[in-house]
Parts: C-alpha cells; structure tokens; sequence
C-alpha cells in the first residue's frame, strides 16, 4: 500500500479501487482489506477513522491508537475535514454548483438489521466545480455523441454514497458506477477503454493534526487505471492547473419533507 504520510499517531494511505477497508458481511467472501494490509505493512495495530466505499480509490486515514482514532472520528463526524474528490460523470455539467438534497439512510439487510427503519432522511451538501468536458463520437444511449465532465466534488456532510447519490440526483451519474449510475455509458467504457471501475477517487483531504493542531492537507495522485481515461479523454493537462473547488453561487435545492 503507498503510504501518503505517517507520524506517530496517524498513517494515511492511497487505497486502490476495489479494495474493502475492513471486513464486511456485506462481501464476506473477500479476503483482502485496507486495514489488514497497513497493519502487516506497519508491523503495528491500526484504527479506521473514516470510510471510503470499496470502488473508490484514494486517501484513506488511520489512527495507529485508540485516544487518536476517537478524536480524527469526531472530526469527521463534525464536518471538521475538507474532503475533495476527482469524479468522471455523464454529460456536461454547470461550472459549478451546489447540491442540498436531504438523503434518506440507506440500510444493508445484512449489516443494519438493527437500525431504525423510519429515519427521517439527513440533510446532505456537496459542492463541485467543473475541470473539463470531452465529447465521443459514439452513440450511447439516444444521443449521436457521448458527452463527460471531469469534476472536483467536495462533500461537506458524510452520508452513505453521498457523492455517487447527488450526482445521481442532478442527472450527471458517476461514470462506472453499478449502484446509481448509468448502464449503457458503464458498458460503454468497459469495451472501449477496458475500465471496469468507479472512476471516483479521494484526492485531498485537510484537518487540524488531532495532536498539534497545525493545519494537514494530503493529496493523493490518480492511480494509473483512473489517470489513463483522463488522458484518454483530453484532460491531461487539466489536472496540472486545477482551481480550488470553493463555493458556488449557484444551488441545487431539492430538499425531503
């Protein structure tokens, strides 16, 4: 596992696509995990402090003791960690915008028997900025050319496939998404690029050091399956230059009652 940074109560790694932090009931026949690879790499006991789905790639944090692991939780949970994400999705999207579109929880039959099945649904905040947009001369779908965007996301609540969710909701689904994307532009670039994952990755994540209280941002670089479709698709330079994803004027409201 590349290993991003390390001091002595924190190691943050740069998880590949597919891969599981942990053991999960979820998909009981995987024998691999983040978590078990950076304890053996390590030599040393390692503490989850947050999530990233399976098919997302990149930053994933570790507490390396138990009072560390607790309070890098409570900084997710309060919304105290700027997270940002590189995502391809379908058609062109605005420049920017924000998205506030409340999300009910989503519960697995086999991890969450116990959770509350009438749970209001939670208020939900992500932000992007459009990096680049890339036309194919194919037809996907019932439109002549295929259209994408190249997007930097910034999530500012942490629910359970936020991202993938919200991009669901405005019509522009992740690319490679299974669960709320696309079908068609999803087979499209299996047989055309050979991708077969989510192109979602975690890219940069900032916080106050739980023990100093200095300002930490670490970056992680695209893997190499994620930097070949944007290289594939024109955006190579793109990434070279890329703005700070901020805020945007515009908003996207659509809210649960």
């Amino acid at each position: 596992m590349d290993i991003l940074y390390r001091d002595d109560t924190l190691v943050a790694v740069n998880k590949p696509a597919g891969l599981l932090v942990h053991r999960s009931a979820i998909d009981h026949h995987e024998t691999r995990y983040a978590l078990q690879i950076v304890r053996d790499q390590l030599g040393r006991r390692v503490y989850p402090v947050h999530r990233l789905d399976k098919p997302t790639s990149g930053i994933l944090v570790f507490a390396l003791d138990q009072d560390t692991a607790r309070r890098m939780t409570k900084l997710f949970a309060e919304g105290a960690v700027e997270k940002t994400y590189l995502a391809v999705v379908r058609g062109y999207t605005d420049e920017a915008g924000t998205i506030d579109y409340a999300l009910e929880e989503q519960l697995d039959r086999m991890t969450d028997n116990k959770a509350l099945r009438d749970k209001p649904a939670q208020p939900a905040v992500t932000h992007y900025r459009r990096l680049g947009i890339a036309e194919l001369p194919f037809a996907v779908g019932r439109y002549p050319t295929a259209r994408y965007s190249l997007l930097r996301v910034s999530p500012k609540t942490g629910r359970k496939h936020q991202i993938r969710r919200h991009m669901k909701h405005i019509f522009h689904p992740v690319v490679g998404d299974t669960s709320h994307g696309d079908g068609r532009h999803n087979a499209f670039f299996r047989t055309h690029f050979g991708c077969r994952r989510l192109l979602l990755s975690a890219t940069s994540l900032a916080f106050a050091h739980p023990d100093t209280g200095e300002r930490l941002r670490l970056e992680a670089p695209l893997d190499d399956s994620f930097r070949r479709i944007v290289d594939n698709l024109g955006w190579g330079d793109v990434l070279d230059e890329v703005p700070d994803p901020g805020h945007s004027d515009k908003t996207i409201y659509d809210s649960h009652t």
